[in-house]
């Protein structure tokens, strides 16, 4: 089975320079591509000069997640696409198992490994952990992660390996899921398009699973960190799209009603922690998803929608309310 590692580049010489050596050496059993989106920095010159083999696709302007992958994916052939961000490194073996994986199971459209900190080894990293999941009002988690408690890695979760979305640090997907699936909504630019697309993998019959016997350490926070107004703003206004785009016509506009009434608790908790662009950005995005939704591009009914997407009812009421702060507590 042809695989391709393919990293996507912005302005990431210091992270290529980092990170790159422990794909190179760990990745013999796949091509490796870079995806440069116009990086302002000495990027480019620093590959072609550093590492000549490293096949390069060059972009015109920055596409963000989803557009720089969709557009440089043209131009790579393989059966799986690793997406794998700069800022994660790798060790011996961690293709191995997601291989054999997509070998022995044709409905396995997309997966991702265990992802880690890479700052903190022994502790699973925010943005993927053991696999993701939504509640019934789009909040995203992880096994390993809910909102701001992150676990440590103790296998705890290297069983029952079914997930509802794969982190985009490190997404494995088949090449003929990725094309027919039409890849990422390029109106996301950045945050929450995978669990738009493992959405619609799942709509079409496909599984999404994480792969426990590969293991991956992220840094994170290597383009917005996590106390950047701007990626608030993206993650809340892709997050009400994704939710238009996917939920059965017939209960969308009263869980989309719900989830705007919590965002806007969420909001007023910015502003109780004295960070009212975080508030803002809210706000912002909010505007912004009711301005598309109005010019129509995103109230199209489409048929087989899945109506078990969700794990549990309310993951802010579990954990802020309850109390549960781990995922095998909900």
């Amino acid at each position: 089975m042809n695989i391709a590692v393919v990293i996507l580049n912005w302005n990431g010489q210091a992270l290529l320079e980092r990170f790159l050596p422990s794909v190179i050496s760990n990745s013999s059993a796949a091509n490796i591509y870079v995806i440069d989106n116009a990086s302002e920095d000495n990027s480019v010159l620093f590959l072609k000069s550093n590492f000549p083999g490293i096949n390069l696709v060059q972009l015109e302007s920055n596409l963000g997640y989803a557009g720089g992958y969709n557009h440089g994916l043209r131009h790579i052939d393989a059966d799986i696409y690793c997406l794998l961000n700069n800022d994660v490194r790798v060790d011996k073996d961690w293709l191995l198992p997601v291989i054999s994986a997509f070998e022995e199971d044709p409905s396995l459209g997309a997966a991702q490994p265990t992802i880690r900190d890479l700052k903190n080894p022994e502790q699973f990293e925010y943005a993927g952990a053991a696999g993701g999941f939504i509640d019934r009002y789009g909040y995203p988690f992880c096994r390993g992660r809910l909102f701001e408690t992150i676990e440590a890695d103790e296998g705890q979760y290297d069983h029952n390996n079914n997930i509802f979305w794969a982190s985009g640090a490190c997404l494995f997907i088949r090449k003929s899921v990725f094309d027919s699936s039409g890849g990422f909504d390029e109106s996301f630019f950045a945050h929450m398009e995978e669990i738009d697309f493992c959405w619609r993998i799942h709509n079409s019959g496909f599984s999404v699973k994480h792969i426990p016997g590969s293991k991956v350490f992220h840094l994170g926070g290597g383009t917005l960190s996590h106390s950047s107004p701007r990626k608030t703003f993206l993650n809340f206004r892709n997050s009400l799209l994704m939710l238009q785009k996917n939920l059965p016509e017939e209960n969308r506009d009263r869980i989309i009603l719900i989830r705007l009434l919590i965002d806007g608790l969420a909001a007023v908790k910015f502003l109780l922690q004295f960070s009212p662009k975080h508030s803002l950005a809210v706000f912002n995005a909010h505007r912004d998803f009711h301005r598309k939704r109005k010019d129509g591009s995103y109230n199209e009914t489409r048929s087989g929608k899945t109506r078990d997407y969700y794990h549990i009812r309310s993951v802010v009421w579990s954990y802020f309310i309850a109390g549960k702060r781990v995922f095998s507590h909900l």
